[in-house]
């Protein structure tokens, strides 16, 4: 079974990236970005701004897919993840739902966090992180 979900790659005013602890199964305990499974009848860009409301506490305006990745699942699911850009309109930041902590990160503070499988390959493969050099 696929199930539909949307993320939400989101920069403040220093560039920094918005991330959320996951305070639930699966991969409780790692950050990622903020975000979730689409209800039925909604679109993507209402269940992001649904999601970082109940996740982070902030209001935004969701923009373009910036991309997609398929991630595996219990009991055999596949979770369909496309992660789309947006911008902050308003609210504060706390962590909600099923965030257990919500933070804006450096790049070089993301490469040192347990992050969900791929994170940080996607979002270098994106270009949302500098690649690394070595």
């Amino acid at each position: 079974m696929r199930v539909r979900c949307v993320g939400a790659i989101v920069h403040d005013a220093e560039g920094r990236l918005l991330l959320i602890r996951r305070g639930r199964p699966p991969a409780e305990g790692r950050w990622s970005l903020p975000g979730g499974r689409v209800e039925a009848e909604e679109s993507d860009a209402e269940a992001v701004v649904r999601e970082l409301s109940e996740e982070t506490g902030l209001r935004v305006e969701p923009g373009r897919l910036i991309g997609s990745v398929e991630r595996p699942g219990p009991g055999g699911v596949t979770y369909d993840i496309h992660d789309y850009a947006a911008l902050v309109t308003g609210g504060t930041l706390r962590p909600g739902d099923d965030a257990s902590d919500a933070r804006w990160t450096t790049p070089a503070e993301l490469r040192e966090l347990p992050t969900t499988d791929g994170l940080v390959e996607a979002l270098t493969e994106w270009k949302v992180l500098p690649r690394i050099r070595g």
